[in-house]
């Protein structure tokens, strides 16, 4: 009797939020999966896990060997992402093309610059002025001519600011939900009456999934599921909803360290404040009318993102840790 084929072999680069629930959608899906980080300490029931580091050329084919579609979800800290994330970026490329295999890559929409309020698109020109966004911008532009040249299929996913399950460094993150949720003060960003876009985790994965799966769909730039975007106010309302008690909110109307975000942290991150002073709508209309796909309402994802943070915080004080601080 003729053995069975293998299952398509999916690598997922880093482990972080992205990484991981990405991770366990594909496990759900009945792929073979393998977890690739630095430290070796995130295990995913299901899937193999790697350590290795990807600045590393060998450490890198090595880490990808025998995938058919490799998921980029690496972060960089803030200070070194200039320095670090082109080199990063040749060093998973070669190794990507020499597997054979396809890439995903998450995406920010630091390439676009500021908008001055306009709607975000897939078509928005793309007018960073930011060291940051000119970076990003740079490498995009080298993940789309390695595809038209023929090299491997490359797929751009972009996304807003992150929120949900596991998501601690974000506007939405630890930042809101502890405090919200032990009586301390909420931080918020910028001008309230904005409109501002905020991607579910569990959609940035759900989207990461799908692409790595339609490979007809790769030389481009795609938007992630992203609800209609509210205010920041109406954000902050929900969390009060979704929490059943008040809390108090200060207000950054410039960078400055605030609990998590320390010093350096806002240092790097003055140049992208303008993302917090201008509207910032994600439009995914695109993603959702080709794959059929739609956003977690934003009600329910607060709502699954404060369950998720209570016991986030239980396990913390049941440890130890100080209820509030962010990991």
């Amino acid at each position: 009797m003729p053995a069975k084929p293998a299952r398509p072999l999916h690598v997922v680069l880093g482990t972080g939020p992205a990484g991981l629930t990405l991770a366990q959608v594909l496990l759900r899906q009945g792929l073979r999966v393998r977890t690739v980080d630095r430290t070796g300490r995130t295990v995913l029931p299901g899937a193999e896990a790697v350590t290795a580091d990807l600045g590393s050329p060998d450490a890198a084919r090595e880490a990808v060997r025998g995938a058919e579609v490799v998921y980029h979800c690496v972060n960089v800290a803030y200070e070194l992402q200039v320095e670090v994330m082109p080199a990063l970026q040749k060093v998973i490329v070669d190794a990507v093309a020499a597997a054979g295999a396809r890439l995903v890559v998450m995406d920010t929409l630091y390439p676009y610059g500021p908008s001055g309020g306009e709607l975000l698109t897939e078509n928005s020109p793309w007018r960073a002025t930011s060291r940051k966004g000119r970076m990003r911008a740079e490498l995009d532009e080298a993940y789309l001519a390695a595809h038209e040249a023929g090299r491997l299929p490359v797929v751009l996913a972009r996304a807003a600011d992150f929120y949900g399950p596991r998501v601690l460094n974000s506007t939405l993150g630890a930042t809101t939900f502890p405090p919200a949720l032990t009586g301390g003060t909420v931080m918020a960003i910028g001008t309230l009456d904005l409109p501002h876009s905020f991607t579910y985790i569990g959609d940035v994965a759900r989207g990461l999934a799908r692409l790595g799966q339609e490979p007809d769909e790769y030389g481009r730039v795609w938007h992630l599921p992203t609800a209609p975007a509210p205010t920041v106010r109406e954000v902050l309302d929900l969390v009060r909803e979704c929490v059943g008690t008040p809390f108090e909110t200060e207000v950054l109307t410039e960078p400055r360290a605030w609990g998590p975000f320390d010093e350096v942290f806002m240092a790097e991150y003055a140049e992208l404040f303008y993302q917090h002073t201008e509207g910032q709508t994600m439009v995914s209309d695109a993603f959702e009318q080709r794959f059929g796909m739609a956003p977690m309402p934003l009600r329910a994802g607060i709502g699954a993102t404060v369950d998720w943070y209570r016991g986030w915080l239980m396990e913390r004080s049941g440890a130890g840790g100080a209820v509030g601080a962010a990991a």
